[in-house]
């Protein structure tokens, strides 16, 4: 027999839970590249649970980065950062900036992860270049088709000012390729392509800080991204606050209802102590 009592008490725990995800959905509205939490249920006996805190990885907009050296991706899939003691995040917030050593890093200082190519845009896996459909089969420990990732590095000659001794200047275009460009644009050479990396189940990847995931075991191994790459823009959180505000007033509603159930069932449980002692 189902329980009124218990059924208000769920409730009241579920909303309340619904309520905190919500608000802090509402929060990060402006936040760049937070990902919207999603929050389901799944019914039993005395009530309802949480079914899982997922996140939406849908597309935030665009908005004008910091510098020329963001990187925006129009696409499904992650940036990929390695810290110093190899451990590998993903991200989608691309407000990344060369160091003084030339090192394209993110914000907190981890190292932005790419691709070597050649003279032909081809990546390179040591001195021999990947076939394409090779490299699109699979991806592993954020590399593809047994490509191991590289650090990103513009690294500036301090002899002539130019970036690895050879470019004025530099661009990102079409699918994450760096392009080194001299003599007034005339020459333009892909460089490095930015790993982007992504997964059969995305919503299920941890989110370990703001904006930076890890894969788990519900997520599934990583396979290669698809996307367009567009520098000096980076990600604008994908919270939807009409409808989140929405949701907001349902669940404070529902919040408000399972209290003053709660609060009725305890007096009809006090007049029947006072009626059975008097």
């Amino acid at each position: 027999m189902r329980d009124a009592f218990i059924n208000a008490l769920n409730t009241q725990k579920i909303t309340a839970e619904w309520v905190n995800d919500l608000s802090e959905n509402l929060t990060n509205v402006y936040t760049p590249g937070y990902r919207e939490k999603k929050f389901t249920f799944k019914t039993f006996l005395d009530g309802s649970i949480a079914n899982t805190h997922l996140r939406n990885v849908g597309q935030g907009k665009s908005s004008p980065g910091t510098s020329d050296e963001n990187i925006y991706l129009e696409g499904k899939g992650f940036f990929v950062l390695r810290n110093d003691k190899g451990r590998i995040v993903y991200t989608r917030l691309g407000e990344f900036k060369f160091d003084g050593e030339g090192v394209y890093r993110s914000p907190d200082g981890q190292a932005v992860q790419g691709y070597i190519l050649n003279d032909k845009g081809e990546i390179m896996n040591g001195a021999k270049p990947v076939d394409a459909d090779s490299f699109l089969d699979t991806a592993f420990d954020g590399g593809a088709a047994s490509v191991p990732t590289t650090n990103i590095k513009m690294w500036i000659d301090p002899s002539n000012g130019k970036y690895l001794g050879k470019y004025e200047e530099f661009e990102f275009k079409d699918d994450g390729i760096l392009y080194g460009k001299a003599d007034g644009g005339k020459i333009k050479t892909p460089l490095y392509k930015v790993a982007i990396i992504n997964f059969h189940n995305p919503q299920m990847l941890y989110q370990v800080t703001d904006g930076q995931f890890i894969e788990t075991e519900e997520s599934g191994r990583p396979v290669v991204g698809r996307g367009e790459v567009r520098g000096g823009l980076i990600e604008l959180s994908n919270v939807d606050f009409d409808a989140n505000t929405a949701y907001y007033q349902q669940a404070q509603m529902q919040l408000e209802l399972a209290n003053q159930l709660i609060k009725s069932h305890k007096q009809l449980l006090e007049n029947a102590i006072e009626l059975m002692s008097s």
